[in-house]
């Protein structure tokens, strides 16, 4: 009776949301047509200007960067670094000059040829030195060390540093790093982006759907082998999850846990799931104009309350290597080891310990079972946010702490992120965009980073993050980075509060398509997927 019952249940689930949902005309010839769901409408369709998943994931199929990270490779990292608009590249002989020879003859979606000029006036708007008309710059950090692009002919260019950076080229992989058209202006790159990639993009309709179609002119022989790209935007994770389950798609968003794994299955069996730890780590973000939580200790005493192994249960099953700033291994190249984090506050296994020094700290700032202190979580309105949150919650009870949960839609959530206004203390997802040390300690923890929400300034960490940055040795760096990692952490500046252990799910005719385990922004190119029914 209950198969039944749920049987009905999904019909009427199934019509209500036909009838919701935009009409798209699905190809369903063999090699036609990747059917793909997305969770957003992204906020534009300009890679450069935005920091999500939900602009890089559509739009990056219509881009080519100079260098990329091989897209069948499940791990990105410096020997998976293949060549996209650049044949060729070389350092010179003090490591501050980095060349690349660029391929003949491609040309823009619009006809126009490419040039190393298009590549310099991309860096050249990204630091600052050319007018864009861009709203955000969020890449500006990645490239401070840059002093100059020069330009020898139309199809050789050189990116010149101020001092050697060995990953630098990492960055230049990164999904984050399209090259812009020269002659097309910032609105027309929002709306209807101009490329070189493999798709062109045929239709944009926001919070309905995205049509990508085949670039006939590709530069690269015999690719892409798909006609088109269709994503489907669906707010709602179980109709996004419904939606594979009956068919209705190739392809899943990457946010499917052990439970909708188990769900797929069910329905249907020969479905391919690639579940692994997730690049993405959830934090707490203080807001550094907000007085209550100026005070370290009070800071420290959050990061004492953490119970990560009850994170990990819920979160995770188990499943997610608890992590600091970088990366946790195994999965990562550059994150503290279980044992290194151990004796950091918040990670020891004797929680009970812990919430004792924690509940000391709040004592000295007036607080205890008389007196709570009264705060504000805001946190992104949807389950896999609010669900983490709500724990916390419960976790900072115990140290005399009422947090009241404020829910609120992820583009209000960022704009509170960027003016620091609006929140006392925010649970967010954070993924770093590269599996480079550079990314992250630049992007967030450098002084006066533009995307250093928290204001966080320490001259000492400063000093250790541009050492690290210009160490070529990678034992050597690692150390360094270790180093950095602990000290943020001692310091309690944005509190790593949970992994999670997720993954996607493919039709077993979907080919040629695989995500990276170690980074969320890089492996959707798509030139090398087909449907082979």
């Amino acid at each position: 009776m209950r198969s039944i019952c749920l049987c009905k249940w999904f019909v009427a689930l199934t019509v209500c949301t036909c009838l919701l949902m935009p009409t798209i005309t699905i190809a369903q010839k063999s090699g036609g047509t990747l059917r793909a769901i997305m969770r957003d409408n992204p906020p534009t369709a300009s890679i450069q200007e935005e920091a999500t998943t939900s602009t890089v994931i559509p739009f990056m199929p219509v881009f080519n960067n100079l260098v990329v990270f091989d897209q069948l490779s499940r791990r990105n990292d410096a020997s998976s670094i293949k060549p996209d608009l650049a044949d060729s590249w070389a350092w010179s002989l003090d490591r501050k000059t980095l060349t690349f020879k660029l391929h003949p003859g491609v040309k823009w979606h619009d006809g126009v040829a490419f040039t190393s000029a298009d590549v310099k006036c991309t860096w050249d708007s990204i630091t600052g030195k050319r007018d864009s008309g861009w709203r955000k710059n969020p890449r500006r950090p990645w490239y401070e060390n840059l002093e100059s692009v020069n330009t020898s002919g139309d199809l050789e260019v050189s990116f010149v540093l101020r001092r050697p950076q060995p990953s630098f080229i990492m960055m230049l992989a990164s999904g984050f790093s399209p090259v812009y058209p020269c002659h097309v202006d910032a609105q027309t790159m929002r709306t209807h982006p101009i490329g070189t990639g493999p798709f062109k993009l045929a239709e944009f309709r926001r919070n309905r759907a995205i049509r990508l179609v085949r670039n006939s002119d590709y530069f690269k022989s015999g690719k892409p082998k798909l006609d088109a790209i269709e994503y489907r935007i669906i707010p709602n994770q179980g109709t996004r999850m419904l939606t594979f389950e009956s068919g209705q798609a190739d392809l899943t968003w990457r946010e499917v846990n052990i439970e909708a794994e188990k769900n797929i299955k069910a329905q249907q069996p020969n479905a391919i799931c690639d579940m692994a730890p997730h690049a993405t780590t959830g934090q707490i973000l203080y807001n550094p104009n907000d007085p209550t939580f100026k005070d370290q200790r009070l800071r420290r005493a959050i990061a004492l309350a953490i119970d990560h192994d009850a994170f990990n249960a819920v979160m995770a099953h188990g499943k997610a290597p608890v992590a600091g700033l970088m990366l946790a291994p195994p999965g990562g190249s550059w994150g503290l080891s279980q044992n290194q984090l151990a004796d950091l506050p918040g990670y020891s296994k004797d929680v009970n310990k812990s919430r004792d020094e924690g509940r000391q700290l709040m004592a000295q700032l007036g607080y205890g079972p008389a007196h709570h202190l009264q705060a504000r979580l805001t946190v992104v309105n949807r389950e896999t946010h609010v669900a983490p949150a709500t724990l916390l919650t419960d976790q900072l009870r115990t140290i005399y702490i009422d947090a009241t949960l404020d829910p609120v839609e992820i583009s209000v959530a960022n704009q509170r992120e960027i003016q620091r206004s609006g929140y006392q203390f925010l649970m967010f997802s954070a993924a770093p965009p590269i599996d480079d040390p550079d990314s992250v300690l630049f992007g967030s923890y450098a002084c006066k980073a533009s995307t250093n929400y928290s204001d966080y300034c320490d001259p000492q960490t400063q000093k250790m993050i541009e050492e690290q940055s210009q160490t070529a040795d990678p034992v050597k760096r690692k150390a360094l980075v270790n180093a950095i990692d602990r000290r943020i952490t001692q310091q309690a500046v944005r509190p790593v509060v949970f992994g999670e252990y997720l993954g996607y799910c493919r039709q077993p005719y979907v080919k040629n398509l695989v995500q990276a385990t170690n980074g969320l922004y890089d492996s959707y190119r798509y030139e090398d997927v087909s449907i082979e029914k």
